[in-house]
C-alpha cells in the first residue's frame, strides 16, 4: 500500500505460543478518524497514509505488510492494588505490528484498546469508550510535552457503536485506540510465568528482552546478567516516575500489569494532574485507601520492582536483585532534581545545587499551595515570586544560568494545563454537538508547550 517507508518487525512472535493468543479484530459498522500524531506517523514511516489506509490499518487492522499476519492478545499476570489476579491478559486490546523508529533504531509496537474480545476478556465486550480514547490523546500528549517518556497515542477511531457504561451516561460512543510503546512487556508478564513455575520461559522472556531493549546489559553469565537486567528496569521505572512526580502526574491505576519493563509510561485510565501540591491527592474514585495516591507513587514502583525480582530469584543472588532495589533511589532523586531545573529552564548546576533547588522548590510548592503548573511556568518565564516563602528558593535560583529557547510560550499569561474541569470541558462538545474543534485547539496549545520545553533544552 502506498505511503509507507516502515520499517517492520516480528520480533514478539519470536517469544513463542507460550506468551500470546492469535486473536481476530472486532468489526466495527463505521469506522471514522478522530485522531493521527502525524509527527509520529513520520517517526515509523507511516505519514503518507490516506486516511482511508489509515483507518484500515488502524480501524480495520489490516495487516501492515512485513508485520505481523494477525494480531496477538499478550499473556500476563499482575498485582491490582497488591491483590494478585491470575486472570489477565489482553481483554480489549492486542499487539497488531511492530516497527522501528526510524529517527532513533528503537523497536516499537503498535497496540490496541478497544479492539475486541480475547481469551483474556473476563466477560467484558473488549471495547472502549470515545470518551476513554479522548483521555488518553490529551494524557499522552500532554506528558510528552512536559518530558514524560510515555507511550503515543498514534490514532483514534470512532467505531460507529453504542457501549453501555456504569460510569457514563450511556449508551456512549465507542473507539479504538492505537498506542505505539516501546514494548508491552511487563512486569506482570513476569509474574505469570514465575506463578505458573516456568522459569525457562522467564529467562527466555529475560533474554528477549536484553536482546531487543538493552542489549548493553548482555552477558554469558546468566547470573550477570539478570542482575543487569533487573539494574536496567529499576533505573528505567524510577526515572519515569521522577518525571511523573516533576510533572504533577497522577496515574492512577500502578497495577504491576501496568508497569512497562522499558520504563515506559503507558495505559491511562483514571489519570489526573495536580492542581495543586497534595500528596494525598489520588484519581481513581476507586482508590479509597490512596494507595496510588501522588506521593505514594515512587514507593508504589519499588513495591512494584520487588515483585519483579521475585520472579528472578532462581536466575541470581538474592543480595544481587537486593543491591538492584536498593539503587532505586540513587536514580530517581537525580532524575527528579534534573527535571525540576529542567522545567524552570536552568542550566544543571552540579548534583548537590539541584538537589539543594529541588528540596526549595518542594518545600515552596507544599507550604503556599501556589498552583502547581502556574509555578513552573512563572518562575520559568523569570516571574519570580514575591512572597517571604520563596526565599530559600531564590537564594538557590540566582546562581544558576539559564537555557534559552520557548520565549513566545512563557511570555504568556498562563500555561497550558490538563485538569480534570478542562478534560470535561473539552468532551463536552464532542458529547453534545460533535464539534472537536476545542479538543484539536488543546492539541495544538499542548504542541507549542512540547515545542517550547524542548527549545528551553
Amino acid at each position: 500500500m502506498g505511503g509507507m517507508t516502515v520499517r517492520p518487525a516480528t520480533t514478539h512472535a519470536l517469544l513463542g505460543p507460550e506468551f500470546f493468543d492469535v486473536v481476530e479484530a472486532a468489526s466495527f459498522p463505521a469506522p471514522m478518524l478522530r485522531h493521527r500524531d502525524q509527527r509520529w506517523a513520520a517517526r515509523i514511516g507511516l505519514e503518507g497514509l490516506s486516511d482511508a489506509e489509515w483507518v484500515d490499518h488502524m480501524g480495520r487492522f489490516v495487516p501492515i505488510a512485513g508485520s505481523m499476519p494477525a494480531p496477538l492478545a499478550l499473556r500476563y499476570h499482575g498485582h491490582q492494588f497488591r491483590n494478585y489476579n491470575p486472570d489477565l491478559g489482553d481483554g480489549r486490546g492486542f499487539l497488531f505490528a511492530q516497527v522501528y523508529d526510524l529517527v532513533d533504531g528503537r523497536l516499537l509496537d503498535l497496540g490496541t484498546k478497544g479492539s475486541g474480545r480475547t481469551p483474556w476478556s473476563r466477560g467484558g465486550d473488549g471495547r472502549l469508550t470515545l470518551k476513554g480514547g479522548v483521555r488518553e490523546v490529551l494524557a499522552t500528549s500532554m506528558l510528552e510535552a512536559l518530558g514524560v517518556y510515555t507511550s503515543k497515542s498514534l490514532s483514534l477511531v470512532e467505531t460507529g457503536e453504542a457501549l453501555e457504561r456504569g460510569d457514563e451516561p450511556s449508551p456512549t460512543r465507542g473507539a479504538v485506540l492505537v498506542r505505539l510503546s516501546h514494548s508491552h512487556i511487563r512486569i506482570g508478564s513476569f509474574q505469570r510465568l514465575a506463578a505458573l513455575k516456568q522459569p525457562a520461559l522467564v529467562l527466555r522472556l529475560l533474554d528477549h528482552v536484553i536482546r531487543f531493549y538493552m542489549p548493553e546489559v548482555w552477558d554469558e553469565d546468566v547470573a550477570v546478567r539478570t542482575a543487569g537486567f533487573f539494574r536496567e528496569v529499576v533505573a528505567r521505572v524510577a526515572r519515569v516516575g521522577a518525571q511523573w512526580m516533576a510533572a504533577g502526574f497522577v496515574h492512577g491505576v500502578l497495577n504491576t500489569d501496568n508497569i512497562n519493563v522499558t520504563g515506559e509510561s503507558f495505559d491511562y485510565g483514571p489519570w489526573r494532574f495536580l492542581p495543586r501540591y497534595e500528596a494525598e491527592f489520588t484519581a481513581a474514585y476507586f482508590d479509597h485507601s490512596g494507595l496510588y495516591a501522588y506521593g505514594r507513587q515512587p514507593d508504589t514502583l519499588l513495591w512494584n520492582l520487588v515483585r519483579l525480582a521475585e520472579c528472578l530469584l532462581p536466575f541470581a543472588p538474592r543480595d544481587a536483585l537486593q543491591a538492584g532495589i536498593e539503587g532505586f533511589g540513587d536514580v530517581f532523586l537525580p532524575a527528579l532534581d534534573g527535571a525540576v531545573v529542567r522545567r524552570l529552564g536552568l542550566v544543571p548546576g552540579g548534583a548537590a545545587q539541584d538537589r539543594a533547588l529541588a528540596t526549595a522548590w518542594w518545600t515552596w510548592l507544599d507550604t503556599t499551595k501556589v498552583p502547581f503548573e502556574q509555578a513552573f511556568f512563572d518562575v520559568r518565564a523569570g516571574r519570580v515570586p514575591g512572597d517571604a516563602a520563596f526565599g530559600a528558593v531564590r537564594d538557590v535560583l540566582d546562581a544558576y544560568g539559564r537555557v534559552p529557547g520557548g520565549d513566545a510560550y512563557f511570555a504568556g499569561e498562563a500555561p497550558c494545563t490538563m485538569l480534570i474541569e478542562e478534560v470535561e470541558a473539552l468532551w463536552a462538545p464532542i458529547a453534545e454537538r460533535d464539534d472537536w474543534g476545542p479538543f484539536r485547539a488543546k492539541l495544538g496549545e499542548i504542541e507549542a508547550m512540547r515545542v517550547a520545553y524542548a527549545g528551553a533544552g
